[in-house]
């Protein structure tokens, strides 16, 4: 086990097993993940959930090798009406990972099932270039990783295989991947046995345990190759820039109404709490910007 004293990386490891047609990612979140309770005040059973949902969204994104922003947004009818995490890569000293939650008091379910009482999963992959794409998992299972595996298994997609885990501390996940069969694959049966092996995995390990230690102690008799990991950071993609543009699509005369009955108009980013506040003398500022949509992670008070 890792040191205490030895902080682990925020960081998605990916390896492969030679002469197979088996892939992975392993996930662990530290920092991060801590950037996005400390911003609220989340009850546990959401600060769980919401860990797995980080540490999925990241796992998806390394896994498809996304230029873009990749997002995870499950909404439901219950306690919870809203989870949301999402992965924002190519950016300078890492990629970005941020999430929030919806909820009405203090939820008393434990599971997915309970405290969303049913609804949908939408994942949604928007590329820097080239087309947007959505895909719809029905959460009809009391575990994200069964939702998502589903998914996998329904939409024709490479057979996958998971494991989430979040406590107060961290949040991690491994994902192993079954590769269309060709000449390289030598051990047709290393699917089924490499799954068995991951799956003696303990959330301890899946959470604390540090990256190498944790590949050695689960796969040392195969033949293993890791890769360079990717970084990962929190980070918000909100601006007074695009807040300014966002409200510029209200239009002039909306905007002198809000402002005469308000004095100001003030925003806030639903991923960081950063407030953006703007008065009758930024008007022309406002006026002047381009017409667009307003972005999903602003609230005008």
């Amino acid at each position: 086990m890792a040191s205490s004293t030895t902080p682990l990386s925020d960081q998605v490891q990916r390896f492969l097993f030679d002469d197979t047609a088996v892939r992975g990612e392993l996930v662990q979140l530290h920092q991060s993940y801590q950037e996005v309770l400390i911003r609220h005040n989340y009850p546990p059973a959401i600060e769980k959930l919401l860990g797995e949902l980080l540490a999925a969204v990241a796992l998806l994104t390394a896994t498809v090798k996304l230029e873009g922003t990749l997002t995870l947004e499950a909404r439901g009818k219950g306690e919870v009406s809203l989870l949301m995490a999402e992965c924002n890569t190519g950016e300078q000293g890492g990629d970005q990972l941020r999430a929030i939650a919806r909820y009405q008091g203090e939820p008393t379910g434990q599971t997915l099932t309970e405290l969303l009482q049913g609804g949908q999963l939408v994942i949604t992959l928007d590329p820097y270039e080239g087309n947007r794409y959505q895909g719809i998992v029905a959460l009809d299972q009391d575990t994200l990783t069964a939702c998502l595996e589903g998914y996998f298994a329904s939409s024709e997609q490479l057979p996958t295989r998971l494991w989430l885990a979040a406590d107060s501390k961290g949040a991690g996940g491994l994902l192993l991947q079954r590769l269309p069969d060709d000449a390289r694959n030598k051990d047709p049966d290393a699917w089924v046995r490499i799954g068995h092996l991951a799956a003696t995995i303990t959330t301890e390990e899946l959470l604390h345990l540090e990256q190498h230690d944790l590949l050695h102690r689960l796969f040392h008799e195969e033949a293993l190759r890791i890769f360079e990991p990717n970084t990962l950071k929190f980070g918000c993609t909100c601006s007074r820039q695009r807040i300014a543009n966002a409200l510029a699509s209200l239009g002039e005369e909306e905007l002198n109404e809000a402002l005469k009955e308000q004095g100001k108009l003030t925003t806030e980013c639903h991923f960081c709490n950063t407030s953006y506040i703007f008065t009758k003398d930024d008007l022309p500022e406002l006026l002047n910007e381009a017409i667009v949509t307003p972005p999903p992670n602003a609230r005008l008070h």
